[in-house]
């Protein structure tokens, strides 16, 4: 089976990925936690717990990042790549329980205060550096992204939010937020500085909860489509199917099954029409055959092929996504 549109199966790029957004979310949530302590700004508050929270993320998609990857045995016969799912949505989970909910109650809990706050440089110099690490921690996220992207030809922003590879999707997110979260909390602290309202504070902390509250819910979701068996988009269906057809040994295809079974992993399902007119036996042989060649590449992960019925219909690249024909 040749090269497909389908997500590349996990690389190194990825762990090297959560490693710089690991090592960025680190200094940047001692910074604020710091800021916070001197300034005692809601905003700065809500900034911390966020970090700590992305901090910890980054282990949770180490881990899945490494257990994914690990190969199929006896007891797991379509491999582990599915715990990559478990792990991200642990993640997710911890974006939304440490970084929105505390992000939430402190900000209205400093509703109604109305002390000065002092050190807004302080504020300041934090928010612009963190802004920095942010920064690059996204365009190696954003790298990664564009590069398999390019590979699927679809956009940058389409690819992250239906890819198969939930790590990359959560760094990609949670940097992307962590950046529109400093802004907010800039102008948080901005406001409160020139009015002299501490409102203007809390609502910046409450406003970064809810948006890593949406954040939190959007990976939440798409980990959990892929844990219960997301199928590909409609564009891998074909093509895969014009693999298949492009094969010397398959004459037609009237049924076919593709599920990812982890990043960039697929599990195959095909009836199919062998051509000429050997004998059952040699069909059976030359039918395992061609699975075990479909398996030895990288986005499958298993290939079950059976024999299509004389009255079947034949399937068009076209028509492999409608799901009445699969």
């Amino acid at each position: 089976m040749s090269s497909t549109p389908s997500d590349p199966p996990a690389k190194p790029e990825s762990t090297v990925t959560v490693i710089v957004a690991f090592l960025a979310n680190l200094l940047i949530a001692v910074a604020k936690t710091v800021a916070a302590f001197l300034t005692g700004s809601a905003s700065m508050v809500a900034e911390s717990a966020h970090s700590w929270a992305d901090t910890g993320n980054e282990v949770f998609l180490f881990i899945a990042d490494k257990r994914g990857v690990k190969r199929r045995d006896d007891a797991h016969p379509l491999g582990y790549g599915k715990e990559t799912y478990v792990w991200s949505m642990f993640a997710a989970f911890g974006l939304f329980t440490v970084g929105a909910v505390v992000s939430i109650q402190h900000g209205i809990s400093q509703l109604s205060a109305e002390e000065e706050a002092e050190n807004y440089l302080i504020n300041y110099v934090v928010l612009a550096i963190a802004f920095v690490l942010e920064g690059t921690s996204f365009l190696q996220a954003f790298r990664q992204a564009r590069g398999s992207a390019a590979e699927r030809q679809v956009p940058t922003l389409r690819h992250v939010l239906r890819s198969s590879n939930s790590t990359l999707r959560a760094v990609f997110a949670e940097d992307a937020a962590a950046l529109i979260g400093l802004l907010i909390a800039f102008l948080g602290i901005f406001l409160h500085q020139v009015t002299g309202s501490a409102v203007f504070d809390a609502i910046g902390s409450i406003a970064v909860g809810v948006l890593l509250g949406v954040v939190a819910l959007v990976l939440i979701d798409r980990n959990r489509r892929f844990l219960v068996g997301e199928s590909p988009s409609d564009e891998l269906e074909s093509t895969v199917l014009e693999r298949l057809l492009a094969r010397p040994e398959i004459e037609r295809v009237t049924y076919l099954h593709t599920e990812f079974v982890g990043p960039g992993r697929l599990y195959l399902v095909a009836a199919v029409d062998m051509t000429g007119d050997d004998s059952e036996e040699h069909v059976a042989v030359a039918l395992r055959r061609v699975e075990r060649q479909l398996e030895d590449h990288d986005a499958v992960e298993e290939a079950v092929l059976t024999l299509s019925t004389p009255d079947e219909p034949s399937l068009t690249p076209r028509e492999a996504s409608d799901p009445a024909r699969r």
